[in-house]
């Protein structure tokens, strides 16, 4: 077997629908968003991840740039497929070989998700020269990546948002009790920054410059202990057709992103409502665990613990707190056998 061993690489991949993360010998080797700029006239990529990133909202007719995930799951196979193959052939260690070793890999998908969309992944993963794959839910891997015990007897809610989907899921005994899959996460945000801009502004944004002023001025509540300065905006003018710039607060963008958050707020207590109630005691002493990028919103935390009345914990890391689980998982396949889907 051991000869076999060297012809085998065991990677972990985060597939979001925002960015794809990937662990490889315990390091996170790629870190890119998940978009694909493609050759219109002859369906060639052309660049992925940050280098098509850049070309977001910049292209002339030949070109047109993909984000294969959508709300979490594969929206275009084939670009998707391609995407997650040229980001294992960027693996530095893997570029060095002389052939391409098959691969063991352990890849997380959101918990709403169905058989056919299960499929999708799993074939994806396949045809990238994926021998061993196993697939696990999003809320177990952040949570085993916070560095929650799941084997414990013990009740603990994660809530992690993510690009396309926040996930919301009661975990005990390496199991998920209950869950709840809602499609309002970092791209509706964008979007309802976008909307705002145009109605109250009429100013026309495109999406990176939406997403830069939600990473920097973006706001869950109206009153911030040390709010960020106000942000200066460019953008076309929907009157005159003129580009222009306009200044913006972080007030606005609450304004903005509120019906967003209150969508979440409500399914973080639905999903309450359905806990066992000797789950919900453990929760009520342990809290409640946020991961993913959303939950980096100034003042989300304070708002979700005002509304559930309970303490609330954003991960360390939280962009990368999914994959650092995935990764446990994948040195640990054997201990983590219960909470993998084959």
């Amino acid at each position: 077997m051991g000869f076999f061993d060297f012809l085998t690489e065991e990677i972990a991949i985060d597939l979001g629908t925002a960015n794809t993360l990937i662990i490889h010998n315990d390091k996170v080797v790629v870190d890119s968003p998940s978009i694909v700029a493609m050759d219109r006239r002859n369906n060639k990529i052309i660049a992925v991840g940050q280098e098509a990133n850049q070309m977001q909202g910049k292209t002339h007719e030949n070109i047109k740039t993909i984000r294969p995930l959508k709300d979490g799951v594969i929206a275009d196979f084939n670009s998707s497929e391609q995407m997650i193959s040229m980001f294992i052939k960027n693996i530095p260690s893997l570029k060095k070989r002389f052939f391409t070793p098959s691969l063991r890999m352990v890849i997380c998908i959101p918990s709403g998700i169905t058989e056919v969309e299960m499929r999708a992944v799993r074939e994806s993963a396949e045809r990238v020269n994926g021998k061993e794959v196993y697939l696990i839910h999003e809320p177990m891997a952040a949570a085993i990546g916070i560095g929650v015990d799941i084997m414990q007897p013990k009740g603990n809610m994660i809530v992690d948002i993510g690009g396309g989907t926040t996930e919301i899921a009661v975990i005990a005994l390496s199991g998920i009790v209950c869950d709840k899959s809602v499609k309002i996460a970092g791209d509706v945000f964008t979007n309802d920054i976008i909307y705002y801009m145009r109605t109250q502004h009429n100013l026309f944004v495109g999406e990176r410059t939406a997403e830069r002023v939600k990473i920097s001025i973006g706001s869950a509540t109206e009153e911030l202990e040390n709010p960020p300065e106000d942000m200066s905006v460019q953008g076309r003018d929907l009157l005159t057709g003129k580009p222009k710039e306009i200044l913006i607060s972080s007030r606005e963008i609450h304004k903005a992103l509120d019906k967003s958050i209150i969508r979440i707020e409500d399914s973080v207590m639905e999903t309450l409502a359905q806990t066992p109630p000797e789950l919900a005691a453990d929760i009520y002493n342990t809290g409640v665990y946020l991961a993913g990028g959303g939950s980096m919103l100034r003042g989300l935390d304070k708002r979700l613990s005002q509304k559930t009345e309970l303490p609330i914990f954003v991960a360390e890391d939280p962009l990368r707190a999914v994959v650092r689980g995935t990764g446990t998982v994948l040195k640990n396949i054997e201990r983590y056998k219960s909470v993998l889907i084959k």
